[in-house]
């Protein structure tokens, strides 16, 4: 099992580029499964998931090459509509070819997903939205069994955003009968990427982006051909790196627009971003300013950048309140951090964080995606050396984070 050792306290400086977005790629790659055909994905990043997600694909009977960022996905024939749990179990967003799958052959078979342990998050919303579709849906033996010989538009309303949820169901609402409108749907960057590529292959899609979307069904879809967004939580990961260590790095590729949130909380902490000739220029204070923040649906603060945060406001001057509201369990990252002298209090949904000088290098275990961003993170800015352990979760959602940072300055490697 692969570690990082990183020596902290170096500054970091240059040029960094952002890959493309793993949550923009994986529903891409199930799109295709609505058409016949040949299609093509641009912008993807080399990460375990994707490859995961290629292999599941190819489980259901279609063609998958990635090779020099761009994915080949050969969907004419459809031989299996089974997602069976060893792909399912590792990465939740597996239970994308649910809706896609469903849509195209009237069947799926699919294994409720894993991924992360950050706390529960039921596909329930998937599942009546489909029901609301004509679908009849059967849970047996750990596998959501869905038939359908023709989906049909619905009115669905999420009890709360879900962002699998509101792709899934967009998907499947592309090729039914009638229209289809999702009322309280997600309106991360995203869903409008992937509602932006159905309409490429010919959907007939309205709203994504708001809370209320509209499609109207049609009969079908061409295949694939387009270019991912920008990875916006790889981009922000790069702007608490440079802000920790006080450094100074301009970052290329990146989307400002979907992250706004989290660059004004960075501004206010006192880090200096500008955007000029399409790069963020990134430059660290000598000491960060504590803020407290509190984690929400898009446009808010996302939850994927909360353990990052926290890491920056483990040394900032003063005391914060770091609130997560999306999910239950999304602290595991905090034992880490007090491994290396953070004074971090957690009550409930909300971690009391008092700034202290330095963090400490120390042995820490990455448990989730965001906590081992988290950590290579807090091994840059702390004194002597960090050793994270189980950083294949690092390799679900960060392409060649070490290669990158090492060409910033970090003293940072990877060990077999």
């Amino acid at each position: 099992m692969d570690k990082i050792e990183i020596t902290g306290g170096i500054r970091l400086k240059g040029e960094v580029t952002i890959s493309g977005a793993k949550n923009a790629v994986l529903p891409l790659m199930t799109a295709a499964i609505l058409s016949s055909g040949d299609s093509n994905i641009h912008n993807v990043p080399h990460l375990r998931d994707v490859m995961t997600m290629g292999k599941l694909l190819a489980h259901l009977g279609f063609g998958f090459h990635l090779e020099n960022s761009k994915i080949l996905l050969r969907t004419k024939k459809v031989t299996s509509i089974d997602a069976p749990y060893d792909f399912v179990k590792t990465m939740r967003a597996s239970v994308l070819v649910l809706g896609p799958l469903l849509a195209r052959t009237g069947r799926a078979k699919v294994s409720l997903p894993g991924g992360c342990a950050i706390g529960a998050r039921p596909i329930n919303l998937h599942i009546m939205g489909l029901e609301k579709m004509g679908a009849k849906i059967n849970l047996a033996e750990g596998y959501i069994e869905a038939k359908a010989k023709r989906l049909r538009g619905a009115t669905i309303y999420f009890d709360m955003p879900t962002v699998t949820g509101t792709e899934n169901l967009m998907m499947a609402a592309s090729i039914a009968d009638g229209t289809t409108i999702l009322e309280n749907a997600a309106c991360e960057p995203e869903v409008v990427d992937l509602a932006n590529a159905l309409i490429s292959m010919g959907a007939d899609i309205e709203g994504a982006g708001t809370s209320v979307i509209r499609i109207k069904g049609v009969s079908r879809l061409r295949p694939l051909d387009y270019t991912a967004i920008a990875d916006r939580i790889e981009t922000a990961t790069f702007i608490a790196a440079a802000a920790i260590t006080g450094g100074d790095i301009r970052i290329n590729g990146g989307r400002p627009e979907h992250i706004e949130a989290i660059i004004s909380k960075m501004k206010e902490a006192g880090v200096k971003i500008t955007l000029k000739n399409n790069k963020l220029t990134v430059k660290g204070p000598d000491r960060l300013s504590s803020v407290d923040i509190k984690t929400m649906p898009f446009p808010g603060f996302p939850t994927d950048m909360q353990a990052q945060f926290m890491t920056m406001m483990a040394i900032a001057e003063g005391t914060s309140l770091i609130t997560e509201s999306i999910f239950e369990n999304r602290f595991m990252h905090v034992a880490e951090l007090r491994r290396m002298g953070a004074d971090i209090r957690i009550e409930g949904s909300t971690a009391t964080v008092k700034g202290i000088d330095t963090l400490k290098g120390a042995p820490v275990m990455a448990t989730d995606l965001r906590a081992s961003a988290s950590l290579v993170v807090a091994g840059l800015a702390a004194e002597g050396t960090t050793v994270i352990d189980r950083v294949y979760h690092l390799d679900r959602g960060y392409e060649r984070i070490e290669e990158k940072l090492k060409m910033l300055g970090a003293e940072i490697r990877r060990i077999k």
